[in-house]
């Protein structure tokens, strides 16, 4: 099993490359990055988990530009999303921002697809709430003819465009991973037609983990597809958590550095992570 991190990002903490730095120096696999366009004034939509929606998500920097200073100050660290809220993005402009990283980090790059919750964020990027996973596939599959044809048209419910030319194409081909997440059936149905990989949801118990797992493979297995490969994201990870996972199949877990710390804390949090994970982060 691999080991990564996941962190925001902003304009209070530690900055993205010497974070990234600081990742892959302790021998960690991959960094990956949340996004949030903005967080509206009034929001009545509940927060996950309750409270009120965390500081860190009003000032989180744009997940994109961050891993491209990522991409430029290491060399090795797999360098994700986790997750890009696509339904808020064009995808024709989101398909040559992700070619461009993926070719100039040298194949680095991995996609981690949600369609958000804050329903009003979504509003004010003209995505209707209720339309927002069908909006999702239909970009996705829009971008994967982007990527991998010399003249690409795509013509559905949500996205139209007749034959274009986009270069460069992504280096890892045909295209950098895709992970979708979210939870449930209709989560695992969609991974099966449009993904590589399942994002576990943040939070989720280890059986509920584990039930998701095995429902992936039965609709993999149905459709044909080899086994799936699984990323889940955990916070402050007790003793023998990475073994739980390792041994139940999980193919990447993330751990969370949340919240957003300045430098100091950041780099003493990462510490106590290295020293955690044992053999996990030089996987």
């Amino acid at each position: 099993m691999r080991a990564g991190i996941f962190s925001g990002v902003t304009d209070e903490s530690i900055d993205p490359m010497e974070l990234a730095r600081a990742v892959e120096e302790r021998g960690f696999e991959s960094l990956f990055l949340p996004e949030h366009t903005h967080i509206p004034v009034r929001v009545d939509t509940p927060t996950p988990g309750g409270g009120d929606i965390p500081r860190d998500y009003y000032r989180v920097y744009d997940p994109f530009i961050s891993l491209t200073a990522a991409a430029a100050v290491t060399t090795r660290l797999r360098l994700g999303t986790a997750v890009a809220l696509l339904v808020q993005r064009d995808p024709i402009v989101t398909a040559k921002e992700i070619a461009t990283l993926d070719a100039i980090s040298g194949g680095r790059l991995e996609l981690g697809f949600g369609v958000g919750w804050l329903r009003e964020e979504l509003r004010n990027h003209g995505t209707d709430p209720r339309t927002r996973v069908a909006l999702q596939g239909e970009r996705i599959l829009a971008m994967k003819q982007i990527w991998t044809h010399d003249r690409a048209e795509f013509h559905g419910r949500f996205v139209d465009f007749d034959p274009i030319h986009s270069w460069p194409k992504p280096a890892q081909r045909p295209h950098p991973p895709i992970w979708l997440g979210g939870w449930g059936p209709s989560t695992h149905e969609r991974v099966v037609e449009h993904a590589d990989g399942w994002l576990a949801p943040t939070g989720i118990a280890f059986d509920e983990l584990r039930d998701g797992m095995r429902q992936l493979r039965e609709l993999a297995d149905r459709a044909g597809r080899p086994p799936i490969p699984v990323t889940a994201t955990v916070f402050g990870p007790g003793a023998g958590d990475l073994d739980r996972l390792a041994e139940l199949g999980v193919h990447r877990t993330l751990i969370g550095l949340l919240p957003v710390r300045p430098r100091e804390e950041t780099l003493r949090a990462l510490d106590e992570i290295t020293a955690m994970a044992g053999t996990y982060q030089s996987v």
